[in-house]
């Protein structure tokens, strides 16, 4: 009886028990089976329902369709009850490859502390050998797929493997016609193909919501050895209310689009010719990634934000002389000043002007949140900022060549997320008091989530920026490199290190154990770690226009509930 598990069952199988306790007239096979008559009567399924996988099933479902904050007390209890099986070594979860991985994503991504361990039964020789039901089951690859993509230990190697021979088995899998064609796998492709093309730390909640929302199936049923169906699985209610979601949070963006719109003109924004006009990413990376209705305040001090690093970044490049740089940094010193006196020219006025007037807004608003002034701070981070760009400047101004320890030092603060993220963590909701925002905790997930960042866009601006004759994380690697390098090595190096970066960040968001800052505030730069990705996946999109399809599937295009409704159906 290898197989036989703590309940008295074989698989779950209450036809398989039956037949083992005909043929050996096992106790523990006959009082699961009277369990079940008990429970069932007559109308004993062939497959006793996995109730664990049921539930974390929902979950996953609610999450992935954007709706998760409207059923937050009933996903805590199920991740809480799901705990406490891990704890225990509850066999319904660890005997199966999709609940034990499923269980693993939730629970990991959810903050409670689970070791990597347990899928390691699950690696590529057991999976295809195996007697639970899910030889070259697409369903549970996937899933081990995905909880695969978030490793936050440099002791998950296991992980590091199943991503590699999981990802490999579904992409032959997509090649195969048969599954392409065959009617009862439609979603279950257009599942994989979503996840193998967007890893987690590439998936912005809003365009997630609306491609899982496309392939979500009211229609489902698992296959092992017969076919089942629950109705916490592919709940119709749960596709309509998320796409009621989406397009009343799609309306409020629209119109905060539109205030923006007027923000800048009113500010004058838009008379600056040297700077790029990019207010719909900018709008588009808030809106993607905090996008509930109550939010409002954070997303437009982002966007907002976002908007004005961009000016005071091309300010800095090319549109300011030497003498207006050295001006803006002294006004934004002194901060209490006479504009039309101290002002050494128009742009420099109106770049001024636009910081000091968005500023105060934002210390206005954060007030109400936090009960306490924190201009002071959002000046600094400014400050920082303008500093760190001047420094950049002359180094550029005097053809000097930093080592890339100080490079780094000063490049991640040029990168200029400083300003977009530090002051919408007081627009989120927990009241961070200046212990929090001075703590090294603090301070790490802002340093990593900016390096990582700044190696991206390293990456992908490397010739273009080789070109113009600006410093960059590639060239000085190669310059100070202990032997000759390529251009490709240097890259696989960096693309090593925003790796590194990007786990450890995870990491820290994740993990309670210790933590002072809250989880709604770690978030935010996992989100905006999250942007960064998905900008830099391919080439440098913030300055490329291919990204604006992406951007209007989240500002302007709502979704049509009954062509979705209907899609499920087929």
């Amino acid at each position: 009886m290898k197989y036989q598990r703590k309940n008295g069952s074989l698989f779950n199988s209450p036809s398989t028990t039956a037949a083992a306790f005909t043929h050996l007239k096992n106790a523990d096979c006959l009082k699961y089976l009277r369990t079940l008559l008990e429970k069932f009567g007559n109308a004993v399924p062939t497959v006793y329902p996995l109730d664990n996988y049921a539930r974390l099933s929902m979950v996953a479902s609610l999450e992935s369709l954007g709706i998760d904050r409207h059923f937050r007390e009933e996903i805590r209890s199920v991740l809480d009850e799901t705990y406490r099986c891990w704890l225990h070594g509850d066999e319904d979860i660890f005997s199966d490859a999709a609940t034990c991985a499923m269980a693993f994503r939730l629970l990991r991504v959810n903050g409670y502390d689970v070791s990597a361990d347990p899928l390691s039964q699950f690696s590529e020789d057991c999976f295809f050998n195996s007697l639970g039901g899910y030889l070259k089951d697409i369903g549970a690859a996937l899933e081990l797929l995905r909880a695969s993509e978030f490793i936050i230990h440099p002791d998950e190697s296991v992980m590091e493997k199943q991503n590699y021979w999981t990802s490999h088995f579904l992409k032959q899998e997509l090649s195969n016609t048969l599954v392409q064609d065959h009617i009862f796998n439609k979603h279950i492709v257009l599942e994989v193909e979503d996840v193998l093309k967007f890893p987690s730390y590439a998936n912005l909640g809003r365009l997630s919501t609306r491609r899982a929302i496309k392939y979500y199936n009211t229609d489902s049923a698992r296959i092992l050895k017969s076919s089942y169906r629950c109705l916490n699985i592919g709940n119709e209610d749960f596709l309509k209310l998320a796409v009621d979601d989406f397009n009343i949070c799609q309306s409020i963006h629209r119109e905060e689009l539109n205030h923006l719109a007027r923000w800048i003109e009113e500010n004058r924004l838009d008379k600056l010719n040297f700077a790029r006009q990019k207010l719909v990413y900018c709008y588009f990376s808030a809106a993607a990634t905090l996008f509930p209705p109550e939010l409002s305040d954070a997303r437009i001090s982002w966007a907002k934000n976002g908007v004005l690093t961009t000016v005071v970044d091309d300010f800095f490049d090319i549109g300011g002389s030497e003498e207006e740089l050295v001006n803006l940094i002294q006004l934004v010193e002194k901060w209490d000043v006479n504009v039309s006196v101290d002002c050494c020219s128009e742009h420099v006025e109106i770049i001024f002007s636009a910081l000091k007037n968005t500023i105060n807004e934002i210390g206005v608003k954060a007030f109400k949140w936090q009960g306490r002034s924190v201009t002071s701070h959002v000046i600094e981070i400014w400050l920082d900022l303008l500093k760190s760009m001047s420094k950049e400047a002359e180094w550029l101004r005097n053809k000097s060549v930093p080592t890339m320890d100080e490079y780094m030092t000063n490049a991640y603060i040029s990168f200029a997320l400083g300003p977009i993220v530090l002051p919408a963590l007081y627009l989120v909701g927990p009241k961070l008091s200046e212990e929090v925002v001075r703590n090294s905790e603090f301070y790490n997930l802002y340093r990593l989530m900016s390096t990582s960042g700044r190696l991206l866009n390293d990456i992908q601006g490397f010739k273009r920026e080789s070109a113009e004759g600006k410093l960059n994380a590639l060239t000085l690697a190669m310059i100070h490199g202990n032997r000759v390098i390529t251009e490709e090595e240097t890259i696989n190096e960096m693309k090593s290190v925003i790796t590194s970066k990007r786990r450890e960040l995870l990491s820290l968001v994740l993990l309670e154990k210790g933590s002072i800052v809250p989880r709604a505030c770690k978030d935010l730069f996992w989100n905006m770690s999250k942007v960064l990705h998905l900008f830099y996946a391919k080439n440098d999109g913030f300055t490329a226009h291919d990204m604006m399809k992406t951007v209007m599937a989240v500002t302007e295009e709502p979704i049509v509930a009954d062509e979705f409704c209907n899609q499920s159906h087929v």
